[in-house]
């Protein structure tokens, strides 16, 4: 297939650019290269796909060194012009946007960029996928429209109208657009709601980075909630599988939905929605632990107060991804920390 993955330079769109193009699709990735965190890890990582930093000039496609049929280019999403240019040479079969401002705390900060990035950009690509006629459209939901849902484990039948942070509201916005394009042009559109991902090539503003880097430095860690948090911790190798189903697989209608009784997951256009979580919620503490027993040392802790726009616990109901597709990730926590730690000690030449 012909591919437009956008968010390459980040961890997800890192992973899932590699796995597209050693299995022989010709994959064309796109990214800003933002600086909201290191654009240092994200320059390597592209490096690590056979692109050349000094390669890398604004608006400009270029060739990967090790992969023929994959392709980069630096560009913005609210770029219009570019992306037309892109659909219009390449004639994509499937767009996977990956692409967003991320993080929930930095959300009550600096809203605008998540209004440029995840709303403008999204529907420039909706409109570009409607005006070529794209036949799959996958892109990146969260955990966290599920906000003040306490009903566990959250499930893509549940509601999703109370979020608590403005990128949740984003992500939800992000959905909602893709149904009115589905029902509308009847465009297949698929959402993943990730939860908490974590492995190799990582984003350092999530928690298992600063807790491994804090760690390897004896110093100590912000642990919120006072620990008395779970979360449904997903590797990044099942993410890019849960990826790789749908995007073989597009959406199609329910035929037998119904609007007296609507199902939020699903629809009478091509529409779907799908948790990738490990659908096993693990506590702080122990995911704090996995790492002790990596690095053979117990880490100093603070214990904090819960943050504005966090939630105590999440824990993904998968049962989507198993009907449809017989489907379920499987990657232990333990086994998950200690792959990153091994790359995190050689990334950055530290030794345990």
């Amino acid at each position: 297939m012909k591919i437009l993955l956008t968010g390459t330079a980040g961890f997800i769109g890192y992973h899932l650019s590699l796995a597209l193009a050693k299995r022989g699709d010709e994959v064309v990735g796109f990214d800003n290269i933002n600086d909201y965190y290191d654009v240092n890890l994200k320059y390597a990582r592209l490096e690590n796909a056979g692109f050349s930093r000094q390669e890398i000039k604004e608006n400009e496609l270029i060739a990967s060194k090790k992969y023929p049929n994959l392709h980069f280019i630096k560009a913005d999403l609210a770029d219009l012009a570019v992306l037309e240019r892109l659909f219009g040479e390449f004639k994509f079969d499937c767009v996977v946007n990956l692409a967003a401002q991320a993080g929930v705390r930095y959300s009550l900060i600096n809203p605008h960029a998540y209004v440029q990035s995840n709303l403008v950009g999204f529907v420039n690509l909706l409109e570009c996928a409607r005006k070529f006629e794209l036949k799959n459209f996958v892109y990146a939901s969260s955990s966290s429209v599920y906000g003040l849902n306490e009903k566990m484990p959250f499930s893509t039948h549940h509601s999703t109208e109370h979020p608590i942070s403005l990128y949740a509201a984003s992500k939800k916005s992000n959905e909602m657009m893709a149904h009115t394009y589905s029902h509308l042009f009847g465009l297949p559109t698929t959402g993943l709601r990730f939860f908490t991902v974590y492995g190799p090539w990582g984003r350092p503003d999530m928690a298992l980075f600063l807790f491994v880097d804090a760690a390897l430095k004896n110093e100590a860690i912000n642990v919120f909630n006072h620990g008395k948090m779970k979360r449904d911790f997903t590797y990044i190798d099942d993410i890019v599988k849960g990826i790789i189903k749908c995007v073989d697989n597009p959406a199609l209608p329910n035929s037998s939905w119904s609007g007296l009784n609507p199902d939020p997951a699903t629809s009478k256009a091509p529409y779907k929605i799908y948790n990738i979580g490990n659908n096993n919620p693990v506590e702080l503490m122990d995911y704090i632990k996995a790492i002790e027993i990596k690095i053979g040392r117990e880490i100093k802790k603070n214990f904090m107060p819960i943050q504005a726009g966090d939630v105590p616990a999440t824990y993904a109901d998968v049962s989507g991804l198993i009907d449809d597709f017989g489907y379920k990730p499987s990657t232990s926590v333990n086994e998950g920390v200690a792959k990153f730690v091994e790359w995190y000690c050689e990334f950055y030449g530290v030794k345990i």
